[in-house]
């Protein structure tokens, strides 16, 4: 969940709202005169958004999952199922 706060407003309730964030994985966003100013996240959400960042950056990658994605609509994939089989795991 996205939550707006001032800066005003969070100042008495930073502990609460860290709590919050890292309870509930919510986001702030914090304002200063009404005017959007930074984000507060938890890490996990933050390196979750790097990550992803990272990969879609990467031009061959995307072409290899877009790829991937056509194949698995096309009845190409392998089902987990079979994979586990494959390896032992059932």
């Amino acid at each position: 969940m996205v939550n707006t706060i001032s800066v005003r407003e969070l100042r008495p309730k930073l502990a609460e709202v860290l709590k919050i964030i890292h309870d509930r994985f919510d986001r702030y966003i914090i304002t200063k005169r009404g005017q959007p100013e930074a984000v507060i996240m938890s890490v996990d959400d933050y390196e979750s958004i790097l990550e992803t960042m990272e990969i879609q950056s990467d031009k061959s990658l995307m072409r290899r999952i877009k790829k991937a994605e056509k194949e698995i609509k096309q009845g190409k994939g392998t089902s987990l199922e079979k994979i586990k089989r494959e390896l032992g795991l059932v």
